[in-house]
């Protein structure tokens, strides 16, 4: 299975530290965000790892190379301009192939196993669930016997930015900026979106705040 780190976005609101960084390599511990996630997908068991940029993105290409020293090889989709999660992933397909694909949003931090990921696909995507942050209370979808549903009463549950997708996801779209979200909605109408629930350590690292929480989560673990 091939992964995709979604590393297009422009992360405004951890300014002035994008202003000349790319946010996926804004650095927790010492460390660029995006390596946390190279190194795990690469201890995961993945090979072929694709990244799409679009700010500041040649900063990506020339930190993290080829891939060969963390045991990886990676390929990379840049866009002239931030295409969203959806338009996104969907320029990159030619690089993904035709089989499902493991995606993660470079701008989050989390201890999950990416191996977990790596099986069959009964649908058209599996999502990666998590407790609601304080910054979205409401959730974004419901979790029903292994099911993901759209989100109706409370008790919803938020999407991590981690998933299994089928190419067949984006079949009729066309080519440009669009988001992921209403792809997934219409694929669980029809009973094609699986999910499982992760209560390990999660941080959608979108904020100053939210950044030093990541240092504070490693400083406790050194």
């Amino acid at each position: 299975m091939k992964a995709m780190i979604l590393a297009a976005g422009k992360g405004e609101r951890l300014r002035p530290l994008t202003l000349h960084t790319p946010k996926p390599l804004v650095r927790a511990g010492g460390v660029p965000l995006i390596e946390y996630h190279v190194r795990g997908l690469a201890a995961a068991g993945y090979k072929d790892v694709v990244i799409n940029h679009a700010w500041l993105g040649q900063q990506i290409e020339d930190y993290l190379g080829d891939g060969a020293r963390f045991g990886v090889r990676i390929r990379y989709s840049a866009e002239g301009e931030p295409l969203e999660t959806g338009g996104g992933i969907q320029r990159a397909l030619g690089l993904l192939g035709g089989e499902p694909f493991m995606v993660v949003n470079g701008d989050i931090w989390t201890d999950y196993d990416f191996a977990r990921l790596r099986r069959p696909l009964a649908g058209l995507a599996h999502l990666v669930l998590v407790d609601n942050p304080q910054h979205n209370p409401g959730g974004d979808f419901h979790l029903v016997g292994g099911a993901v549903t759209q989100l109706g009463q409370a008790g919803g549950l938020t999407y991590s930015g981690m998933a299994v997708l089928h190419p067949g996801l984006f079949e009729g779209c066309q080519a440009g900026a669009f988001k992921l979200a209403p792809l997934l909605r219409r694929a669980m109408a029809t009973g094609e979106v699986s999910g499982e629930r992760y209560a390990g350590t999660w941080v959608d690292v979108g904020t100053h705040e939210r950044l030093a929480e990541v240092e504070r989560i490693l400083e406790a673990r050194r």
